[in-house]
């Protein structure tokens, strides 16, 4: 029997999921393809209500981590996935923080464990295509959390064997370039922040840019249903023109490949699959 599609990306945090993998979740789900979201932690080190940040009085970790799966679950909604899948463990928090310390931080859960139980997912689903971070997280993010989904999933492709393709996302440096142009011409503040000439995925290194133009306001829909997480207000803030720019296509890089018929660069992440 013919395997069904399947696309399964493997995320960190809950919000994680809008915006280098929203577009293909919405594209594919729509193509008929079953999409599978598997997200490690449960957000505890996210901000509170009215914003209150972890470590400040007021900030309730179980309370924050409801919270925040329920946006999750409204962001699924919003992008057709099919199937949710939570592996429940503690968030780290940002690289630095105390909280990198608990011996329960995702982080710190060794990788052969946390492998098992993502393979045991991989062999229920069977998927053709899984997408997760590289090896810093994700273009150079180094979060505690992302890196140890990078491990966790290139561990669990490669101990089942399942998966025909494996990608990380990515973001083009030329395209991060012209965003963050575009957004300084509109008028908005980003403070001190300037992106370096390193930050981001060297354009030679991405192998896939899939077209989700189609999408983007169910992917900004995905994003503000994560409403108690302030860090992506500036997006919406953007000019009509660098939306759709940041949100019309999304980059990947192709790390494993089984498909001999799968050309060297991709518009499609289930090329010579179909």
């Amino acid at each position: 029997m013919d395997r069904q599609l399947t696309l399964m990306a493997v995320h960190a945090h809950p919000d994680d999921e809008c915006l280098s993998t929203g577009g293909v979740f919405a594209r594919y789900a729509d193509e008929g393809i079953r999409t599978v979201l598997v997200t490690c932690t449960n957000g505890e080190q996210g901000d509170g209500p009215g914003g209150v940040k972890p470590g400040d009085p007021g900030h309730d970790a179980a309370e924050v981590a409801e919270r925040r799966l329920a946006e999750l679950r409204e962001s699924v909604e919003h992008l057709g996935i099919d199937h949710l899948e939570l592996l429940g463990y503690r968030d780290s928090g940002m690289d630095g923080w105390e909280t990198n310390a608990h011996p329960d931080a995702f982080a710190n859960v060794p990788v052969d464990l946390a492998a098992g139980r993502l393979g045991e997912l991989i062999r229920q689903y069977r998927p053709q295509v899984v997408v997760t971070y590289d090896e810093t997280g994700g273009s150079g993010y180094n979060h505690p959390d992302h890196v140890q989904a990078h491990r966790i999933t290139v561990a669990a492709v490669e101990a089942t064997g399942v998966a025909d393709k494996l990608y990380y996302t990515a973001i083009p440096r030329s395209a991060m370039k012209r965003m963050f142009e575009l957004v300084r011409s509109s008028g908005i503040d980003l403070g001190d922040f300037e992106p370096s000439d390193d930050f981001g995925t060297p354009d030679e290194l991405v192998t896939a840019v899939v077209d989700v133009a189609p999408h983007v306001e169910r992917k900004l829909k995905a994003l503000r249903s994560h409403a108690s997480q302030g860090d992506n207000i500036f997006l919406f803030q953007m000019p009509e023109e660098a939306q759709q720019q940041a949100f019309s296509a999304e980059a990947f890089t192709r790390i494993v490949n089984r498909v001999t018929a799968a050309p060297d660069f991709e518009d499609d992440l289930f090329a010579g699959l179909r």
